[in-house]
C-alpha cells in the first residue's frame, strides 16, 4: 500500500511534464527539484539500500561471483541511471533473471568465482552497455515489443525453475550441477547422500520465515492496528531483518564450525575500475548472450518502469531508458561487477517508500558506498543458506502456470509459443529456449495474418451500417458483393485475400460488382497492391467491375504511388454506404425504360 505521499499522482504538477523523462538533469536545469522531494527521496533510498544488503549479496551469489560484487553492482550502476533514466523510482542493479543469464553464458568458459570468471561477468556487463545504448542512439525502443509477454512469461517462469533448483544446494547442502532441467534433478538424485542437516534446518527456517513475512506479515500487521503502508514495508524489509537475525545466530552459536557456511570476510572499500583485457574469441562469443540480456533486461525495466509511471500519470521514455540502463551496465562493467537491469521488489519499495525523482536510485548509490565503507565486517557470519532462501522466495512469484491455461482458452497460438519457450528454456537452455519462443509467436502470426478473415457484408435495415451476413439479419443486393477485410494486405495473405474473392463470385450468379471494405486494412505492400491489380483484371475479363470503400488514408496515399486506381475498373467510395447506394442507383437508371 502506497503511503499518503505517494498517493496523490499530481501533488508535483511540474512532474508531469517533460523534465522527469529527460532524467535527473532535466529536473536540475528547470530547477524543479525541491526539498519536499528530496525528503521523500531520501527516505526511500535509505529503505531500499537496507534492504540492496541481502539481495545484492544474493544475486552474486546466483551469479557465481564473489559476493562483494553484487554490493559493487548496487552502486555505480544506481547513480549512472540516475543521471539520465526517465522513471523516478525504477531501482536498477542486480536481480535474478540477468544474474541467471550471467552465470549461464559464463559457467561454461571459466570456473565461477574465479579471476578469469570475474573477467569475463565484467566484459559482458560492457557488452550488455554497448548493445543498450547503440539501441539508444538509434532510438530502438520498439525492439522490446519483439518480445511477447507470453514469450516472456514463460521465459521468467522457467528460468524461475532453473534458479530454485540451483540454490537447493545453498539450503539443504546438495550440490547440483547446473544446466537444462533433467541435468539438474539426475545430479540432485545423485547427490542425495550429500545432504546437510543442520544448513537443510536453517534454510527451511529461512524460506519458511521470509515467505510467510512476504505473503501474511502485512495482514497480520494491520489487524493489530499497524497502518497499512507501514505493514506492507515492513513486510517487505523481512530480509534485512533475517539478515540480522541469522547473522546473530551464527556468530553467537558458532555454527560455522559445524558445518554451516558462511559468507566470509568481504573487501572492505570502494571498487578498483577496471577494464578487461581484449580478447576477440571471448567477444564473438558472448555476443549472443549480451544482446539477449540486453533485449530481456530493457524489456523487464521499462514495463516495471511503465507500471509505477502509469500510477502517477507521468510517462517513461524507451529510448531514454535504453541510454539510462546503457550507462548503468558500462558503470558496472567498470566497477567490478555484472550487467544489471531494474528489479521489481525494490522498485515497489522504492515507490511504497515515496521515492519520486531519479535522485532516490543517485542516493541509493551513495548508501550502498556506506556500506562498503563501514558495513561489511558486519556481514562474516552471515550464513550462505540465507542468501539461498532469499532468492529461493523472490523467485517463487516469478512462476505463473495459471497463465497457460488461460492462453489456451483464449488463443492457441500464443499458447504454443508460452510452451515452447517454456519447454526450450527447462529442456534446451536459456537462449534456445527463448529463441524457439520468439520463432513459434512469429510462425503464429504469420498464420493468422496469411489467413485474414474476411466477410460478405450486408446492410442492417433502416441504417447505414454493414455487418457479417452470417451475424446479423442484413440485405444486400444480388449484382453486388460487399467483402469487409479485417487485416492488412501483405506479402503473407495477399494470395488468400485474391482466392477468397474469386471463391465467392464463382458461388454466386448475376455478381456485376464488388466492394472492398476496406476498414480493417491498416497497411498495404507491394505485394498487396500488385495482388489488387492482378483482381482487377480478372474481375473485369468477367465482366465485373472492382470498387473500394473506407480506405484509410494512409493506405490510400500508397494506392496512389501505383498503377492501381488509373487501371481501376471501379471507383473509390468514402464509405461503403455510398458504395451500395451509388452502384444500386446506376444499375437502377440503366435498367429503367427510355434510359
Amino acid at each position: 500500500m502506497k503511503p499518503k505521499t505517494t498517493n496523490k499522482p499530481l501533488s508535483h504538477p511540474e512532474l508531469q511534464g517533460p523534465a522527469l523523462r529527460q532524467g535527473l538533469w532535466g529536473l536540475l536545469k528547470k530547477r524543479q527539484y525541491s526539498l519536499q522531494l528530496f525528503q521523500q527521496d531520501a527516505t526511500a533510498a535509505l529503505i531500499v539500500t537496507l534492504l540492496l544488503i541481502p539481495q545484492s549479496l544474493a544475486y552474486a551469489l546466483l551469479a557465481g561471483l564473489p559476493l562483494q560484487a553484487g554490493l559493487y553492482a548496487s552502486i555505480l550502476p544506481a547513480i549512472a541511471y540516475a543521471l539520465v533514466g526517465s522513471s523516478g523510482v525504477l531501482a536498477v542493479g542486480p536481480v535474478a533473471i540477468t544474474s541467471l543469464l550471467t552465470y549461464s553464458a559464463l559457467s561454461p568458459l571459466a570456473l565461477p568465482g574465479s579471476n578469469e570468471y570475474l573477467s569475463l561477468a565484467i566484459l559482458l556487463a560492457l557488452m550488455s552497455s554497448g548493445c543498450l545504448l547503440l539501441m539508444g542512439s538509434l532510438r530502438m525502443g520498439f525492439l522490446a515489443n519483439f518480445l511477447s509477454h507470453p514469450v516472456m512469461s514463460a521465459f521468467v517462469s522457467a528460468a524461475a525453475v532453473i534458479i530454485l533448483l540451483s540454490q537447493i544446494k545453498g539450503v539443504t547442502g546438495i550440490p547440483v550441477e547446473s544446466g537444462p532441467l533433467q541435468v539438474q534433478l539426475w545430479s540432485l538424485v545423485e547427490s542425495l547422500d550429500q545432504l546437510h542437516p543442520m544448513t537443510l534446518a536453517l534454510g527451511l527456517g529461512f524460506v519458511v520465515f521470509l515467505y510467510t513475512a512476504r505473503h501474511f506479515l502485512a495482514a497480520w500487521l494491520m489487524r493489530r492496528g499497524v497502518a497499512q503502508a507501514t505493514a506492507a514495508l515492513v513486510a517487505r524489509m523481512a530480509p534485512l531483518i533475517l539478515l540480522v537475525l541469522a547473522t546473530l545466530l551464527v556468530g553467537l552459536t558458532d555454527l560455522d564450525q559445524k558445518g554451516i557456511k558462511i559468507v566470509g570476510e568481504l573487501p572492505v572499500g570502494l571498487p578498483e575500475l577496471i577494464l578487461p583485457s581484449f580478447n576477440s574469441d571471448l567477444w564473438v562469443t558472448l555476443v549472443p548472450m549480451a544482446i539477449m540480456i540486453s533485449l530481456i533486461g530493457f524489456a523487464e525495466s521499462v514495463a516495471i518502469a511503465r507500471t509505477f509511471a502509469a500510477k502517477r500519470r507521468q510517462q517513461v521514455n524507451s529510448n531514454r531508458e535504453l541510454m539510462g540502463l546503457g550507462l548503468a551496465n558500462l558503470a558496472a562493467g567498470i566497477s567490478g561487477a555484472f550487467p544489471v537491469t531494474g528489479g521489481l521488489s525494490r522498485t515497489v519499495v522504492n515507490y511504497d517508500a515515496g521515492a519520486v525523482t531519479p535522485l532516490a536510485s543517485l542516493l541509493t548509490g551513495l548508501g550502498m558506498i556506506l556500506v562498503l565503507l563501514f558495513f561489511t565486517g558486519w556481514l562474516h557470519y552471515l550464513p550462505q543458506a540465507m542468501l539461498s532462501a532469499v532468492i529461493i522466495v523472490a523467485v517463487l512469484s516469478l512462476i505463473d502456470w495459471k497463465q497457460l491455461p488461460y492462453l489456451w482458452r483464449y488463443s492457441r497460438g500464443d499458447a504454443w509459443a508460452w510452451l515452447a519457450t517454456a519447454s526450450g528454456v527447462l529442456l534446451l537452455g536459456l537462449e534456445i529456449g527463448l529463441l524457439l519462443g520468439v520463432l513459434v509467436s512469429l510462425a503464429a502470426w504469420l498464420a493468422k495474418n496469411s489467413r485474414p478473415h474476411m466477410a460478405v457484408v450486408g446492410r442492417v435495415p433502416g441504417t447505414e451500417h454493414y455487418r457479417n451476413v452470417q451475424r446479423y439479419e442484413v440485405e444486400v443486393d444480388p449484382q453486388l458483393l460487399s467483402l469487409r477485410i479485417d487485416e492488412s494486405l501483405m506479402f503473407a495473405n495477399a494470395q488468400e485475400v485474391e482466392q477468397r474473392v474469386l471463391l465467392e463470385i464463382s458461388q454466386r450468379s448475376g455478381i456485376r460488382h464488388v466492394i472492398l471494405m476496406g476498414s480493417g486494412i491498416n497497411h498495404i505492400d507491394a505485394s498487396g497492391v500488385e495482388m489488387l491489380e492482378q483482381l482487377n483484371l480478372l474481375l473485369q475479363e468477367q465482366g465485373v467491375s472492382l470498387h473500394f470503400s473506407e480506405i484509410k488514408g494512409p493506405v490510400l496515399d500508397r494506392l496512389k504511388n501505383s498503377h492501381l486506381l488509373k487501371l481501376l475498373t471501379g471507383e473509390v467510395f468514402l464509405t461503403q454506404h455510398q458504395a451500395v447506394t451509388g452502384l444500386t442507383g446506376k444499375r437502377r437508371e440503366t435498367e429503367s425504360p427510355g434510359s
